[in-house]
């Protein structure tokens, strides 16, 4: 960051100052207003604040990286050359040191800072433009220096720019990143990294299934964490059955949370296996398939829903093997938008709610992750109001976010055949959701002036019904 940069962000900073003071100012019931409505006027103004809050914390992280950066360089400056690889190690333990104790950080925080801040000052610029803009927050930027790490410069450019640069080729769509969550933000950058990585999936999901292992770490009070660190489609399968166990336990004379049904169903079958009383579900997973990619002719990767991008040997094996589990997408392989859900689920109200799993992706709610299998369809407008069945007219949120719709004023608008609905909040505001961004699909080098015709479509009727 350039000294101007610093300035820039220094004035930034001075006006969201006078902003806060102004709205810190407000009170309901002040004398001086004329408003008609004192408490919503304060009620905008806490959020208001809130939210230049959020910028203005965003602009002093961009300052602690200047800073930080500024430091670890002038100290290298006057540190004499290093003679060996040891006394190289102990400058760069006695610059970690440094910033630790300035900051009252221990000495692993500080040492992530000076790479996250010299990743931001040299790679990554248009992240910590985005800082010193307000438009990103430091959660963010860490997501952005995590995802990129280990790649190549060229390679981490690309993924930067996929999320901050409008004019990239194939730039992301949907919500800019700096109003996606963090978690969904990593998601998203995580899929795009899998998908785009130097190294092909296949070779490093070989790797990695090498180290499959069940850990047991002991807690507080009794109690002991069980994880398991399995191959993604494995893994999904097991939640999803273990959730749909959950679902079935509950009931008006049951106590347990779906949050502790699931720990007790997973731990009677592991302890037990599928004990009398038990409900022993099958799994229901979307897997996104690429055509050439299930016909052999590509190593494109399969999207695994919840999860994200898995080996396309993956998603053979489990057609091959003729999984119940798991339900078919084919993807069109010019658009990579969804082609087909799997035959057996056309009729009407099944394809329907196939069809909202995949525009949706997951509960449409800014900001939940709450897996596209485990929501429920609702009506935006309701069918007692005159709304339709239409797919534009349909949301499928999680339990919270559906009684959260009909209990408080949140409302949901604005959804259609290909975007989820945003939301609109009691105090009026409008909050997008975020939507899928289907990528094209890699072509082989032999197929390239290959332009296959579309299957004959098995439900031609569909825009009309949706329509009415």
């Amino acid at each position: 960051m350039e000294g101007t940069a610093v300035v820039g962000t220094v004035e930034a900073i001075e006006t969201s100052v006078s902003a806060l003071a102004a709205l810190a100012g407000h009170r309901a019931g002040d004398p001086a207003s004329t408003s008609a409505d004192p408490l919503r006027d304060q009620a905008d103004a806490c959020l208001d604040g809130m939210a230049e809050v959020g910028r203005m914390e965003a602009r002093l992280a961009a300052l602690k990286v200047h800073f930080t950066a500024g430091y670890a360089s002038a100290a290298e400056a006057m540190a004499k050359p290093a003679e060996s690889p040891q006394e190289r190690t102990a400058q760069e333990m006695a610059v970690r040191a440094e910033v630790a104790c300035a900051l009252t950080v221990s000495e692993a925080t500080a040492a992530a800072l000076l790479a996250e801040s010299t990743a931001l000052t040299t790679v990554l610029q248009r992240t910590l433009a985005g800082l010193q803009a307000g438009t990103l927050s430091w959660q963010h930027a860490r997501v952005m220096c995590d995802e990129t790490s280990g790649l190549e410069p060229a390679a981490a450019a690309a993924l930067e720019g996929h999320f901050l640069d409008p004019d990239a080729p194939g730039a992301a769509r949907g919500c800019p990143a700096g109003e996606l969550v963090p978690s969904r933000f990593r998601a998203k950058a995580r899929r795009w990294r899998e998908r785009h990585h130097p190294v092909s999936i296949e070779e490093r999901h070989r790797r990695s299934a090498l180290d499959r292992r069940l850990e047991c770490v002991p807690d507080r009070d009794g109690m002991a964490w069980l994880a398991s660190y399995l191959p993604a489609d494995a893994a999904e399968g097991i939640w999803s059955r273990a959730t749909e166990a959950a679902r079935a336990l509950q009931g008006p004379d049951e106590a347990r949370t779906l949050t502790q049904l699931r720990a007790d169903v997973a731990a009677d079958w592991l302890l037990r296996g599928v004990a009398e009383g038990t409900p022993s579900p099958t799994a229901q997973v979307l897997i996104t398939v690429p055509v050439l990619s299930l016909l052999g002719a590509g190593e494109e990767p399969a999207v695994l829903d919840g999860y994200g991008p898995v080996p396309a040997s993956v998603a053979r094996r489990l057609v091959g093997e003729g999984a119940e589990s798991f339900m078919r997408v084919l993807t069109d392989p010019r658009s990579g938008a969804p082609l087909e859900i799997g035959r057996a689920s056309y009729r009407i109200p099944k394809a329907m709610r196939q069809w909202l799993r995949l525009r949706d992706g997951r509960c449409p709610f800014p900001g939940c992750n709450n897996h596209s299998l485990d929501n429920e369809g609702d009506h935006l407008l309701a069918w007692s109001d005159g709304g339709g069945t239409g797919i534009s007219n349909l949301g499928q949120p999680c339990r919270k976010h559906h009684r959260l719709k009909h209990t408080t004023r949140w409302e949901p608008v604005e959804a259609t055949r290909d975007e989820p609905p945003g939301w609109i909040s009691p105090s009026g505001r409008y909050y997008r959701s975020e939507y899928q961004d289907w990528e094209p699909p890699d072509w082989p080098h032999e197929l390239e002036s290959f332009d296959p015709p579309l299957p004959v479509d098995p439900f031609p009727d569909w825009a009309s019904f949706t329509a009415a």
